[in-house]
């Protein structure tokens, strides 16, 4: 379903900017069957009216019409601080396509693009494009991408680079900063209209329990508060959880200066525009509870309503305190997966605290740890392991898998079903910057290859497809502690 509001005070009638002689650079092919787009043996759309829309060059291809491109408004709380008034700077939303938001990032400025260009560049496209559909494959909740096109028009970064329009598509591009927007203005009409347009169309359980709006904060505490423990469960970080970064249907968005952990390290940070940490690994499920309290600020005068207002603060506080309590049980059955455990047992937080303390101390990588945990025979001895040798402290490492084994024979699971349980939850392939970057080179030379390369990969993350063993490998220790900014 659409963005179905209108008013000035909500979102702009705008037109995409066009760009000088697009051509195609990335194109996805199970976003473009779920929406339903034909493709020819080249993998690219039949009708090639796509390649104008999804650049911003044209609004209709022979079957489709987007005749009412929009960009929102919405503010926001930007590392904790308020930013006020934000928006679509650089997103127009075409319209709908198989009830899905369309939208065009880099397609030209806006009401609210401030002072940037409205524009998108190459590099940020291709990681953006990229990260999205490595996410969907991995399990995780995510807007998804669509096509990558691109063009020589300069963009002035920190250097000159080539523009790019990355399309993506969502349920809905609903997040926290619209909340945050309306009840700054104390517009409570504006706040009901997207809380029951959300229980209408994604939430409709919430409209036959005795409180719809409290109900529907719960839920969307419950979606972020899982969404957050499966980005730890794979070593994700996202780089910018500011508010108006978070989605309330719990879906990963905005991809920025992400980045998945290498060697593990417990406070990582990837993006070195954070200089506090405030949004690096291990404070992701505190930063995104704290998203939510933001949330329930918002939408208090939808429970207070004529009411006492202290009474609906404490129900969305009783309510906030329950994140807490679904990140901890998301997280601890998502490790206990990864660990090969299909049962409950008391010393099992226990292990796994041991084992991540461990890792991080000796800078163990975080993905291929686990991938190759699976391989562990439980009637082999531990000192043929090789796993232990990525570790600084043989003995301390050595009495953990003395316990680890003891749990697992526990589990009376013969070892090839293990192995095959743990590498449905332990991906071979993530999005490693290295990879990314090497794609980004060659695509500014207009070698797109890599990125088709890369996707087809990212597509079967947990699939051994030995041919591509190179792509599962840890980076070059230049390499290991590359990160990324908000520049894009």
């Amino acid at each position: 379903m659409a963005f179905i509001f209108s008013g000035d005070d909500v979102c702009q009638t705008t037109t995409p900017t066009p760009i000088p002689a697009p051509y195609w650079v990335a194109f996805s092919h199970s976003s473009a069957n779920l929406i339903g787009i034909a493709l020819d043996d080249t993998g690219l759309p039949v009708d090639k009216e796509w390649l104008g829309v999804l650049s911003g060059n044209q609004l209709n291809t022979s079957d489709h019409h987007f005749s009412n491109p929009i960009a929102t408004v919405y503010s926001g709380h930007q590392f904790g601080v308020w930013a006020g008034q934000l928006g679509d700077g650089r997103a127009i939303l075409l319209g709908d396509i198989a009830g899905q938001e369309l939208q065009l990032k880099g397609a030209g400025i806006t009401r609210f693009s401030r002072m940037g260009d409205g524009r998108a560049v190459l590099r940020s496209s291709i990681r953006e494009f990229l990260c999205s559909e490595a996410m969907h494959a991995l399990g995780i909740p995510t807007t998804r991408a669509l096509s990558i096109v691109g063009s020589d028009l300069p963009v002035k970064r920190e250097t000159f680079e080539t523009a790019a329009v990355c399309a993506r598509f969502a349920p809905s591009f609903l997040r926290i900063g619209h909340f945050e927007h309306f009840a700054a203005l104390d517009d409570v009409d504006r706040l009901r209209e997207f809380a029951d347009y959300l229980i209408q169309y994604h939430y409709p359980d919430s409209q036959n329990t005795d409180e719809p709006y409290l109900n529907l904060f719960q839920e969307i505490c419950a979606r972020n508060a899982s969404l957050v423990a499966q980005w730890q469960a794979v070593g994700f970080c996202h780089g910018v959880l500011n508010s108006d970064n978070i989605s309330v249907l719990g879906l990963t968005m905005d991809y920025g200066p992400f980045g998945f952990l290498d060697q593990f390290q417990i406070d990582h940070i990837c993006n070195h525009s954070d200089q506090g940490g405030r949004y690096s690994y291990h404070r992701q499920p505190q930063i995104m509870h704290w998203n939510m309290a933001c949330l329930a600020s918002a939408m208090i005068p939808l429970l207070a309503g004529k009411s006492d207002e202290a009474l609906a603060q404490e129900k969305l506080r009783s309510a906030l305190d329950q994140f807490p309590v679904v990140y901890a049980h998301a997280w601890q059955s998502l490790f206990r997966k990864k660990l090969g455990f299909t049962t409950s047992e008391e010393g099992d937080i226990d292990l796994i605290e041991r084992l991540l303390q461990a890792m991080h101390d000796s800078k163990v990588d975080f993905t291929n740890f686990f991938r190759n945990l699976g391989k562990l025979k439980s009637g082999e001895s531990l000192l043929q392991n090789s796993l232990r040798d990525e570790f600084i402290d043989r003995e301390s490492i050595d009495r953990w898998f003395d316990d680890y084994v003891a749990r697992l024979k526990l589990e009376s699971v013969p070892d090839e079903v293990r192995q095959h349980a743990m590498n449905q939850v332990n991906p071979k392939y993530i999005l490693r910057n290295h990879l990314a970057q090497t794609a980004i080179e060659k695509a500014q030379d207009k070698d797109f290859s890599e990125v088709t390369k890369l996707l087809k990969i990212l597509n079967k993350p947990y699939d051994e497809q030995s041919e591509y063993d190179s792509y599962s490998l840890a980076p070059p220790p230049n390499l290991q502690a590359v990160e990324v900014s908000c520049s894009s």
